[in-house]
């Protein structure tokens, strides 16, 4: 049986089976364990993650794939198949016994980045994340402040995670090939290294500063922060905010947080 790629879910299916065995190495998933394929499309990927845990949940938009997904598996009564779109999925859903679940998959490349903060919800009901994404994607989370691919995505990561790059692909494990690099990364939630007062006034700084790239800090903070407040931290206002680490947003972010309590905010 085959199935033709479709262009509206970014479908390109993972075929070589060098990668398929490094992707399953590197996530090394143990029986018992509640391991969450996305996007199993065909089922390359899915058909050893059986094999190593017995029980595998998958989350799938198209339907069309599923009756030749159950039969490259097998019909195996371990797979738990959700018929979903993945970037409404509640995965907490999952785990009610608070068991951390492990996340996998060869995502679409039309949604990763929404996909990965729709993910990132649920940080804390997960134990890690392996995926294959579009190597330009892999190059933003994990990129060193002061290049181009340091940005939001880069900084929403760091805050609640620690991303590794793990391997590059080559076009040609795909069918059909996409017109990019591919890489894997590993994604693991973690309290970050760093004080963060509040997550959601640090993402608000971040969008604000990333919406205006070029602009120096003073400029581009300057709804949220006064110039001088940004150089009470030790931090050149007429920078701009691709030079800073991560630990100087959350200073940053966690004045404009006392501020507001303050009353004191700028305006």
């Amino acid at each position: 049986m085959s199935h033709a790629a479709k262009k509206h879910f970014g479908q390109h299916f993972l075929h070589d089976p060098q990668v398929i065995e490094r992707i399953v190495r590197s996530l090394n998933p143990q029986p018992g364990q509640t391991v969450v394929e996305i996007g199993p499309g065909l089922g390359a990927l899915t058909v050893p993650l059986l094999q190593r845990t017995g029980r595998l949940h998958v989350v799938e938009i198209d339907r069309d794939v599923v009756p030749l997904l159950r039969a490259h598996c097998g019909d195996a009564p371990g797979l738990q198949l959700h018929l979903a779109d993945a970037l409404q999925f509640d995965y907490g859903s999952l785990a009610p016994d608070g068991t951390p679940l492990r996340l996998v998959g060869n995502l679409p490349y039309n949604i990763s980045t929404p996909l990965l903060f729709h993910l990132l919800k649920f940080a804390g009901q997960v134990q890690d994340m392996h995926f294959m994404l579009q190597k330009e994607v892999v190059d933003r989370l994990t990129a060193a402040p002061d290049t181009d691919d340091y940005g939001r995505l880069t900084l929403t990561v760091a805050a609640r995670a620690q991303a590794d790059y793990l391997f590059g692909v080559g076009r040609g494990a795909f069918n059909p090939p996409p017109k990019v690099d591919s890489a894997v990364v590993r994604i693991t939630p973690r309290p970050p290294p760093f004080a963060i007062d509040d997550l959601a006034c640090f993402d608000q700084l971040v969008t604000a500063v990333f919406s205006q790239r070029r602009k120096t800090l003073a400029n581009g903070l300057r709804r949220l922060l006064p110039a001088a407040e940004i150089g009470a931290l030790g931090i050149d206002p007429k920078i701009r905010g691709e030079t800073l680490a991560p630990a100087q947003f959350a200073l940053l972010a966690n004045r404009c947080q006392a501020l507001r309590q303050s009353g004191l905010a700028a305006s």
